[in-house]
């Protein structure tokens, strides 16, 4: 989206102008980054999307007057659910569920004379209580636009066009990714992936970010946003939103009740341990018809010195049964080295780069000679074997 169109309507511009972080995505109106209260009177962050009416290039009379917003059902400053914009009324009984919610309320029976009135009118109304418990929490950012809107990152990514390889890195583009597990080598991945234009990547993991995660993902967190105790999910979608726009967090275990994260999604990182967890999410994507890589890593102390294999595996729609023998899910028994939290982010990252790797080789990003399905790496002796082929 060229700021063009911003530029050449005073609504639209006027809500540059006066902060507000707004952009132009697939033909609606979206303003993201709104402060709003949720049942348990916490301050979270949505966004606001409506229609948008254009004749070509100049916007129109908003219809219809309503919009969707993407968080938990707002609140106001008591916890209590803004009922009075519930399209009908309807307040949905889990408030916690993240939308899109339909909501409705217009300044009189005319509707809404432009774009700024009817955005601004929403924003006041989620965003107001927030501001009653922070004070700072608003839906104004004051933030710099950019020319290129449609870029899924927050500033130019202009390395592959100075390599000469807009080509390959478009291959990439249309992935909407799920990385189920952002521990040790699910936070690598989400590293390596993040730098990728995917249109989307969903971070699936109901863990809290503890001490010992921060010598295994990438990064340095401070010591204070350790005692926050914060989500896996979230601390890590706090980073690497500061440069892909597309992360979607999800702070729970993967089970028969959330199924439904995996719908649209075009290919996953399975970076979770094994249990009945992973075979609920081998057994969704396989039924979807995704495509995945599973990762795993065996360590053993040996006279006083590690050793150990990773491993790989790609899942596609016409080698099911050969990825299914290579997939553990039997929960490790006895001494479990990895389990104990051992230190290892080399291991980890290189786990994560073999994955991501392979994702690249199977898209047609890299050149793939075998089209391997399965690797391992011994550490020990420095080996990488292959086995299978598409």
């Amino acid at each position: 989206m060229s700021a063009a169109l911003f530029n050449r309507n005073p609504d639209l511009k006027r809500l540059w102008d006066e902060g507000y972080k707004v952009r132009v995505e697939g033909g609606t109106l979206v303003m993201l980054d709104v402060p709003y209260v949720n049942a348990k009177r916490e301050v979270k962050m949505g966004k606001i999307i409506s229609p948008l009416c254009l004749a070509g290039d100049v916007t129109q009379k908003p219809e219809p007057h309503t919009v969707h917003f993407e968080g938990e059902f707002p609140c106001n400053a008591q916890g209590r659910p803004l009922q009075s914009i519930a399209v009908g009324g309807q307040v949905p009984p889990d408030l916690h569920a993240v939308g899109p919610h339909h909501f409705s309320t217009k300044p009189d029976a005319s509707g809404y004379s432009d774009y700024h009135q009817k955005m601004t009118t929403y924003a006041n109304i989620i965003a107001g209580p927030a501001g009653q418990i922070e004070p700072e929490a608003s839906p104004r950012k004051f933030w710099q636009p950019m020319d290129d809107e449609d870029s899924i990152f927050n500033y130019v990514e202009n390395a592959s066009g100075r390599a000469g390889i807009e080509e390959l890195t478009a291959r990439l583009a249309s992935d909407r990714i799920a990385i189920l597990g952002v521990g040790g080598t699910g936070s690598y991945v989400l590293d390596l992936v993040a730098k990728t234009p995917v249109r989307e990547i969903r971070l699936i993991d109901g863990d809290d970010f503890l001490q010992h995660n921060a010598f295994r993902a990438p990064g340095a967190p401070t010591l204070d946003q350790l005692r926050e105790v914060p989500k896996k999910v979230d601390h890590l979608r706090a980073i690497y939103s500061n440069m892909h726009r597309g992360i979607t967090a999800h702070a729970v275990e993967f089970s028969t009740a959330t199924l439904g994260l995996l719908e649209g999604v075009t290919f996953a990182f399975l970076c979770m341990d094994a249990g009945q967890s992973k075979r609920v999410a081998v057994e969704e994507l396989e039924k979807r018809g995704i495509p995945f890589i599973d990762v795993g890593m065996g360590l053993e102390l040996t006279d006083g010195k590690l050793g150990g294999i990773l491993r790989t595996t790609l899942s596609t729609l016409n080698h099911r049964e050969f990825a299914r023998k290579k997939i553990s899910f039997e929960e490790r028994s006895g001494e479990n080295i990895y389990g104990s939290n051992i230190q290892v982010a080399d291991l980890n990252a290189m786990n994560a780069v073999f994955a991501v790797f392979r994702w690249k080789r199977y898209r047609g990003f890299y050149r793939d000679m075998e089209g391997e399905l399965h690797s391992s790496f011994t550490t020990d002796g420095n080996m990488l074997l292959n086995g299978g082929s598409e």
